[in-house]
């Protein structure tokens, strides 16, 4: 799906400090590795966004920055090296591509499971800003791999979003864009299985978890985006992140991630936590923990950032709620 973008540059200086006042309450919940990893690999119908299959490139972008301020330095690369299969251990196989039809016509963006059987992903991705309207058909493909879907494909019954965002009354700084809460989550089904029992899942945290006083955190962002090897294989961002007061409250990262990375999971802590010896393991240090996903980026294309809602009590939080009660056997 085309990535939602504003028609202006950001804005030069140091990183901005969160508005104290539209902070939430803190709160973390942990992911699982428990998935055991076994696949059922089905080969796919090429989506149109990429009819014909990318041959991957080998390299990668390292500590990059845009042309225009604030010249936000990151790294972008394939999520699995040469030859590797990176991308189909966890916790990267907790992410995956996101499939879906608005008006007849397929669109793709990128989720990641926070449960069992639960994905979280952007708004714009199962809604349409201000109509009421939802889309349809959703289906997930974790670890997607080139036309590849190694742990088989998985339906999308129910998705979530704010109705504020659902309706148009959402907080926006760029109306349908840059908004308060382009988060949703949707509930999976196939059979009596669902794909966390294969691949894990991740955790998720609000209210400025593993964030400083300044609001900074180091992020990594994962997705399928179709500028990018014409989205047929999972990529990895790092950047450090600020928030930006006069941009809702979002969460800004250095990326040239762009249209299918929408709903892509920022992540915290991302990795296999190592043993500690003599050393402790930080401030808010639970590993892999989901704190935003990919939700806008610039129509110019020389800045090089990304933005994501921020992730609070009252949106993430009441979401898992609501789908959980709707559908406990996926949580």
């Amino acid at each position: 799906m085309p990535l939602p973008r504003i028609d202006k540059a950001p804005v030069a200086g140091a990183p901005r400090a969160p508005s104290s006042a539209k902070k939430s309450s803190v709160g973390v919940v942990p992911g699982s590795d428990s998935g055991d990893g076994q696949t059922s690999p089905i080969q796919l119908a090429p989506s149109k966004s990429s009819a014909k299959a990318a041959t991957p490139s080998t390299g990668v972008t390292s500590q990059a920055y845009g042309q225009a301020a604030p010249n936000h330095p990151y790294t972008i690369a394939q999520a699995s090296a040469l030859k590797d299969n990176t991308q189909k251990s966890y916790p990267y196989r907790a992410t995956g591509k996101l499939f879906f039809l608005n008006n007849g016509q397929t669109f793709v963006c990128s989720a990641s499971l926070i449960k069992s059987g639960l994905l979280v992903t952007a708004a714009h991705c199962v809604a349409n800003f201000g109509t009421g309207q939802y889309y349809s058909d959703w289906v997930y493909v974790p670890a997607y791999d080139n036309g590849k879907a190694p742990y088989g494909k998985w339906k999308g019954v129910q998705a979530f979003a704010l109705p504020s965002y659902v309706n148009g009354s959402d907080s926006c700084a760029t109306p349908g864009v840059v908004c308060e809460n382009d988060v949703a989550v949707i509930t999976l089904y196939k059979g009596r299985s669902l794909p966390g029992k294969r691949t894990g899942w991740l955790g998720y945290a609000y209210g400025g978890f593993s964030m400083n006083a300044s609001g900074q955190a180091h992020i990594t962002q994962l997705g399928y985006p179709v500028g990018l090897d014409k989205g047929a294989v999972m990529e990895r961002g790092d950047s450090q992140s600020y928030i930006d007061p006069a941009n809702s409250d979002n969460t800004i990262i250095g990326s040239n991630m762009d249209g299918g990375s929408s709903g892509g999971p920022w992540i915290v802590n991302f990795g296999i936590s190592p043993t500690f010896t003599g050393e402790d393991a930080g401030v808010d240090p639970d590993p892999n923990v989901v704190v935003g996903v990919t939700s806008w980026g610039y129509t110019i294309t020389t800045p090089k950032e990304q933005g994501a809602s921020p992730f609070t009590s009252n949106n993430i939080l009441n979401l898992v709620n609501a789908a959980c009660a709707a559908s406990p056997l996926v949580c």
